[in-house]
């Protein structure tokens, strides 16, 4: 089954993007630092979310090597994984979301991203698991319920309840016909 319209997924990866952290813009010893502390990250993130999912990978994939801290790694790990579903390579993107979730259990939005992540690789249990851990963190977030429909378009889809009702044409036609001869 593959999914129906893949401009659904530029728009709903780039509404699951995380910004740039307010955390990143300061250090812990704190001096006033003006933007944020890892650019490539930042700019990654600004890359992603405007679509450019190549370039938006390639800052992050920089920003990471150059990552101070626990927070700027899980945020730089995190955007792959969004960025990479952006590119169309969800079996890069499995293993960033899987480095966040680990380190990070309760990181609703990287649950979201796996979900999607699954759903591209037809991994429909899986998915739908994801999606109920993380509305469990956030039961009101949109995303989640996106991704949920998203899901169920894949595995439970609508099937018009229109039936069209020929018989008039038919006796239209069959009419046509008589008064032709």
């Amino acid at each position: 089954m593959k999914i129906r319209h893949i401009s659904y997924w530029i728009l709903l990866v780039a509404a699951f993007l995380l910004l740039a952290c307010p955390e990143l813009a300061a250090d812990e010893e704190s001096k006033t630092v003006l933007g944020p502390r890892n650019a490539l990250l930042a700019d990654g993130a600004n890359a992603l979310m405007a679509g450019d999912g190549v370039e938006g990978v390639r800052l992050t994939l920089r920003g990471l090597e150059m990552a101070q801290g626990e927070l700027e790694r899980k945020m730089g790990h995190s955007n792959l994984c969004a960025g990479y579903i952006l590119i169309d390579k969800p079996l890069t993107a499995l293993p960033h979301c899987n480095w966040v979730l680990e380190r990070d259990p309760k990181h609703w939005r990287t649950y979201n991203n796996r979900a999607l992540v699954y759903l591209r690789l037809e991994r429909f249990e899986e998915s739908e698991a994801d999606i109920a851990r993380g509305q469990a963190l956030s039961p009101s977030s949109r995303n989640l319920k996106i991704a949920k429909g998203m899901l169920l378009d894949e595995t439970d889809p609508v099937s018009p309840n229109v039936e069209i009702d020929e018989r008039r044409s038919a006796m239209e036609s069959e009419s046509d016909e008589s008064s032709n001869n």
